[in-house]
Parts: C-alpha cells; sequence; structure tokens
C-alpha cells in the first residue's frame, strides 16, 4: 500500500480552519469583539460562544482525522511480511509487498494473505475475513466454486483477499490484484485521499450556505421578473 506522509498535528489542526463559512464565523468574531472594545460595552459574550464553537469543532475534527489514520495503520500490521511464491518452478519466499499481479502464492494456516488471489487449488481452507466483511467465523473456501455476477466479498468462495488470514487447510491461488488495487486496498484509499468526514456543525454551515445560495437565486429571479413584467 502507498504510504501517507504524515502531517504535524499543529498542521493538521489549522487544516480544520480551512472552512469558507469558519472563516467567516471567525471574522464576526472579531468584529463582534472589535465593536464591544470600540463602544466600551465590554459584551464578549457572543465573540467567545463563536471561537469556542469553532475550536470545539477544529478539535472534533482533528479526532476524526486521528481516528482515521489509525484505521489505516491497522490495515498495513495486517499486511502480509513475507509470501510464499512459485516462479519459474520454483518455490521461493519474498516481501509480501513484491508480489505481483500473475505470481502463485502458497496460502498455508497462519499466513496472511499478500494480495487478492483467484484460487486455483484449495484443500480444506478457511480464512479469518472479519477485518474486511465483519463476519466472525472462518469461511470455508472452494478453488472449484462457480459463483454468480454481483456477488458480495462474503460469498466470493473462491477467491482470498488481501489481509484476511488462513485459519485452516491449505491452497494456492493466483494473484489477480495487489497493492492499493485490492479490495483492503480501496479501503484504505478512501481514508487516505477523501475528505474526512464533516464535523456536526460543518454539516450544519453547508445547510445554511445551500439556504443562502437558494434565496440569492430566489431574489435574482423576483428582481428579473419585476423589471421585465
Amino acid at each position: 500500500m502507498t504510504r501517507k506522509k504524515k502531517e504535524n498535528i499543529l498542521v493538521k489542526f489549522i487544516k480544520q480552519f480551512n472552512d469558507f463559512m469558519i472563516i467567516i464565523l471567525i471574522i464576526s468574531a472579531l468584529v463582534s469583539a472589535i465593536m464591544a472594545k470600540v463602544q466600551g460595552t465590554g459584551d464578549y459574550i457572543d465573540a467567545i460562544i463563536i471561537i469556542a464553537i469553532v475550536v470545539l469543532n477544529a478539535i472534533m475534527g482533528l479526532v476524526q482525522e486521528n481516528k482515521a489514520e489509525k484505521s489505516l495503520e491497522a490495515l498495513k500490521k495486517m499486511s502480509a511480511p513475507v509470501a510464499k511464491v512459485i516462479r519459474e518452478g520454483e518455490i521461493k519466499t519474498i516481501d509480501g509487498e513484491d508480489v505481483v499481479p500473475g505470481d502463485i502464492v502458497i496460502l498455508e494456516a497462519g499466513n496472511y494473505v499478500p494480495a487478492d488471489l483467484r484460487l486455483i487449488e484449495s484443500f480444506n481452507l478457511k480464512i479469518d475475513e472479519s477485518s474486511l466483511t465483519g463476519e466472525t467465523v472462518p469461511v470455508l473456501k472452494d478453488a472449484e466454486a462457480m459463483l454468480s455476477k454481483n456477488v458480495s466479498d462474503a460469498d466470493m468462495l473462491n477467491m482470498a483477499f488481501a489481509t484476511t488470514m488462513i485459519t485452516n487447510g491449505h491452497a494456492k491461488g493466483l494473484v489477480t490484484k495487489t497493492g492499493m488495487e485490492t479490495r483492503v486496498g480501496s479501503i484504505a484509499k478512501l481514508i487516505t485521499e477523501d475528505e474526512a468526514p464533516q464535523t456536526p456543525i460543518q454539516k450544519k454551515l453547508e445547510e445554511v450556505r445551500k439556504n443562502f445560495r437558494s434565496c440569492m437565486s430566489c431574489n435574482l429571479c423576483a428582481n428579473f421578473c419585476n423589471r421585465n413584467i
């Protein structure tokens, strides 16, 4: 799997404020504080509340991002450190990261599957796929199973997926996908490349932004209609 460069926690925290509506709130708080200072009212409650909400939102966003990073680290730890493959008619032990499509991998009890494989031989093979499907009971695999189209991962009995663990039996499989192209790799890609989930305040601000745009559109249409009646 590709590795994403880790950012300093301070940089991550600052990035939480990289949102137009959040910036507007901060400006509003500053204006409110300045007005209170100029007018001599000493009423900074509104400014303090706004800043507190913005900071709390940033903390929540940072926590969510850290959880996503921990999930990615857990996926990396489950990757096979080594793999036993058949190359040029010989059995070789290589680093799990060096497995490529077309390799024939030998699977034995206790091994982590190094890539997505199409099973070509299986003997009482059971695989723990809980990391991928959530199924707690090891799945009995069958290299000769014939499957219909559009079946779920849990029902792909003739496949073995990266990061799952062999609990019983042994088998041989042809590598079809590696790294970020595997099923678990697609999950890691979502974690590393997609935006972090929105915090509650960000969702509310997004609703406000959409409503504001809708109102602006309605006003523009109304003005246009009035001028042309």
